[in-house]
C-alpha cells in the first residue's frame, strides 16, 4: 500500500492536516489497538526448544527491518551455528511451511523479502510461526532468526531487536489507518530488548528511559555503481532514501526516481513506462534487491541491483547482545 500524506510528520502538510480523516478513522484505530493488546495479552507463546531472534519494528513500512535480519543471521552463521530466517511469508502463496529455494520460488509463491533472503543464507517461511520454528527444529536448525513478529505473539521470543527509522521513527505518532504505528510505542517499547535506530538523526524522545541498548546502524552500498545516469525505482518503505543514497555515489547521476507501494508486484504497463523513462534519459535502470526479485525473469538482466546491508556503529555492542542468548 501507499502511505496516506498525513501518515508522515514530513510532509509539507504538517501532522495536524487532515483532521477530519483522521477523526474518522480514529474508532478504528482504537479498535486495531484493542485488537492487538487483546492478542498479546491472551495468547501464551510457544516454546519450541531453540533460540528465537525476532527483528520487528514499530510502523507499517521499511524501517530496514530486513537488512538487519540479514546482518543477525550472518553473526550467527560466522559462530558456526545452522542459523535460518523465518518470515512469515507475506503476500506469499504457499500454504505450510517451506525452506525457500531462490531457483525454484518465486516472490509470488513465497514473498519478496523471504526471496531476497534466501541469496545470502538460509530463509524459511510459514504464516504459522510455531508450525514453522517446529519443522526448522526437526530440520536440524540451531537458531531462528524471525524476520518481523514484534506483534505476534505465537512463538516465544529470546531476543527482540526494534528497529527504528531515524529519519521518520513514528510517523504522525498514531495507531492504523490513522497513522503507521502498529501499536503504540510505549507498549512496543516495553516488549524490546534492543533497539536499533537506522539512518541519521536524533534519538526520538520516547527512548528516554529505554533499559536496553540502543544500536545505530545505517545501510551501505556492498558495491558501487558504475558510473553513469540511472533511472531508478523502488517499491519499498521509504523509497526517497533508495534515491538520495544512489546520487551519493561518486560519478552517479539519478536523473528521475520512480516511487512505487512497497511490495508492488510489477506489471507489463509499469516495466513499459520504466524502460521509456530509461531511454528518454539515456540512463540505465537501477532498483534494490527487494525489488529486483519481483521483476520478470526477462528483464532482470536489464536492470542494475545497487545491494546494501546494514553496518553498525559498535559492532561490538551487537556481537554483546546476539551471543548473550546462545552462551
Amino acid at each position: 500500500m501507499r502511505e496516506p500524506y498525513f501518515w508522515s510528520v514530513t510532509e509539507k502538510r504538517s501532522r495536524a492536516s487532515a483532521p477530519m480523516t483522521k477523526l474518522l478513522l480514529s474508532p478504528l484505530a482504537m479498535a486495531y489497538r484493542i485488537a492487538g493488546e487483546r492478542r498479546i495479552r491472551s495468547t501464551t507463546p510457544e516454546d519450541v526448544g531453540l533460540p528465537v531472534v525476532c527483528i520487528g519494528n514499530l510502523t507499517l513500512g521499511g524501517a530496514g527491518k530486513t537488512p538487519v535480519t540479514e546482518a543477525v543471521r550472518t553473526h550467527y552463521a560466522g559462530r558456526g551455528l545452522r542459523a535460518a530466517s523465518l518470515s512469515r511469508g507475506y503476500r506469499g502463496s504457499l500454504e505450510g511451511v517451506h525452506r525457500v529455494d531462490p531457483a525454484r520460488h518465486t516472490f509470488r509463491e513465497v514473498g519478496d523479502e523471504p526471496l531476497m533472503l534466501s541469496a545470502s543464507g538460509e530463509s524459511w517461511v510459514s504464516k504459522d510461526r510455531p508450525a514453522g520454528a517446529r519443522a526448522m527444529k526437526s530440520d536440524g536448525l540451531q537458531l531462528i532468526v524471525m524476520d518481523d513478529g514484534h506483534q505476534n505473539p505465537t512463538l516465544r521470543k529470546s531476543l527482540s531487536i526494534v528497529v527504528v527509522d531515524a529519519g521518520n521513527p513514528f510517523g504522525n505518532g498514531h495507531v492504523f489507518p490513522k497513522g503507521p504505528l502498529r501499536e503504540p510505542v510505549a507498549a512496543g517499547l516495553s516488549r524490546a530488548d534492543a533497539v536499533v535506530l537506522m539512518g541519521d538523526g536524533r534519538a526520538p524522545e520516547a527512548f528516554a528511559g529505554f533499559p536496553g541498548p540502543i544500536l545505530r546502524a545505517r545501510l551501505a552500498a556492498t558495491s558501487t555503481l558504475p558510473p553513469g545516469r540511472y533511472v531508478a525505482f523502488a517499491g519499498i518503505g521509504r523509497p526517497s532514501r533508495f534515491f538520495d543514497a544512489l546520487g551519493k555515489q561518486p560519478g552517479v547521476e539519478v536523473a528521475e526516481g520512480a516511487p512505487y507501494p512497497d511490495h508492488h508486484a510489477f506489471t507489463p504497463y509499469d516495466i513499459s513506462f520504466l524502460m521509456k523513462l530509461a531511454a528518454d534519459h539515456d540512463a540505465r535502470l537501477v532498483t534494490t534487491d527487494k525489488d529486483h526479485v519481483r521483476l520478470p525473469a526477462d528483464l532482470k538482466d536489464k536492470v542494475v541491483r545497487a545491494s546494501v546491508k546494514a553496518t553498525f556503529q559498535d559492532e561490538e555492542a551487537l556481537a554483546r547482545l546476539l551471543d548473550s542468548v546462545v552462551r
